[in-house]
């Protein structure tokens, strides 16, 4: 997007140097990227940073409206619900598709937003390698709100570990060790000093929650969550029911509260008004099926890992879904082929990370990372046997 410097990119890109970049990437956890890694970063100049974070900007406007809760009351559902809900989320992350308007300029939109961690502790990481393989300028960063990799890393630890000892403080997943997104939970354990604990291996003892480490047991203060409770609905019988331990009323502090997952979600894209956020209504009020359908995309409010989602949406689709008020219509974005690759030029999602300190006003920007795609949408089961696509980072113009 910024036609020097990828051009000056491309021009000294090698797949030597490629591969010599995912050995680096590698080197520390070795085996642990399960997912593609994209050949390139995306360069963003000043104006596009300054329009993704105006975006970012209402819908936090939304978000720390003192009505908020009660409007997204319904967007939890009854049977995950937790107790002891805190005030407002730790964590937001939001994804924008780099897109083209309908007079050709190019523009952010909103694709997703979720109140739940992403790859925070491996995009440390991904910038130091990013920089060591290839030529970044100095005057792009990864970073917002004036921090580096050291101040970045510090508010990372404060977040998760709050006041707590870090051993008292424990990473939560499913079967952590094949997860997809293990890199990060190792990173994550790596620059904070937390342990990485599976569901199963949880201890309860009237309210209170331990783990076993190096054979002693140590009670948890704290949960830095990862664990998605539509992945907990997918998995053995077995592995379900220890999960109810999760649904109780719990001496734990939560980073970030499951509650914030549904509340900060697809489920409240409908209620933000804003040119950078595409038009969405829920299905149940919805007083006329557009149209031009083919403009639009049909999703549900509750699925795993976008299961479920009609893009090329007909009225018979809509007529047939039996909970109206558990889908959104959204107007469909296009998203603009803006990254030259040496065959044909990539689309960029760009997700955008802000943290919450408890006790402040409002959460700010902190980081990012980016997702490449050459398919009809983004996401690997669109990319397959397709190069410079995949997981990557955006450096933004200072």
């Amino acid at each position: 997007m910024v036609p020097s410097i990828r051009k000056q990119f491309n021009e000294s890109f090698t797949e030597l140097k490629y591969q010599e970049y995912l050995s680096s990437l590698n080197e520390k956890f070795k085996g642990a990227i399960e997912f593609r890694v994209a050949e390139t970063p995306v360069f963003i100049d000043r104006i596009f940073k300054e329009k993704i974070l105006s975006a970012c900007e209402s819908i936090v406007d939304v978000i720390v409206k003192p009505d908020f809760i009660e409007l997204t009351n319904q967007a939890i559902p009854e049977n995950v619900k937790v107790p002891n809900e805190n005030s407002h989320t730790h964590f937001i992350a939001f994804d924008f598709g780099i897109c083209e308007n309908e007079e050709g300029d190019l523009e952010p939109q909103l694709i997703e937003m979720q109140g739940f961690p992403t790859l925070f502790a491996y995009q440390i990481w991904h910038d130091q390698i990013n920089r060591k393989c290839f030529s970044i300028p100095d005057n792009y960063s990864t970073y917002f709100s004036d921090l580096d990799a050291t101040s970045y890393t510090q508010l990372l630890k404060e977040m998760i570990v709050g006041n707590h000892l870090p051993e008292e403080v424990v990473l939560l997943e499913i079967l952590p060790h094949q997860q997809k997104t293990k890199i990060d939970f190792y990173f994550t354990k790596e620059y904070t000093g937390i342990s990485i604990v599976c569901l199963t291996e949880l201890i309860k003892e009237g309210r209170d929650l331990y783990y076993y480490k190096e054979d002693k047991k140590i009670q948890i203060k704290r949960i830095y969550n990862r664990i998605i409770f539509d992945d907990l609905q997918q998995q053995a019988e077995s592995i379900q029911e220890k999960g109810k331990i999760l649904f109780e009323d719990l001496n734990v502090e939560w980073v970030p509260h499951p509650n914030w997952f549904y509340r900060i979600s697809k489920y409240t894209i409908p209620f933000i008004h804003h040119p950078y956020v595409p038009s969405t209504w829920f299905l149940n009020e919805l007083k006329q099926i557009p149209s031009d359908l083919e403009n639009y995309v049909l999703k549900p409010l509750f699925s795993f890992a976008g299961q479920g989602v009609i893009i090329d949406v007909t009225a018979a689709d809509i007529e047939a879904v039996a909970d109206p008020e558990n889908w959104i219509l959204q107007r469909k974005v296009k998203y603009a082929a803006v990254v030259e690759t040496p065959n044909e030029p990539a689309k960029a999602e760009l997700r955008i990370f802000y943290f919450w300190k408890e006790g402040d006003a409002r959460p700010i920007p902190v980081n990012n990372l980016a997702r490449l795609s050459k398919g009809k949408m983004i996401g690997v089961r669109y990319n397959q046997d397709k190069d410079w696509v995949g997981g990557s980072l955006a450096y933004f113009e200072k």
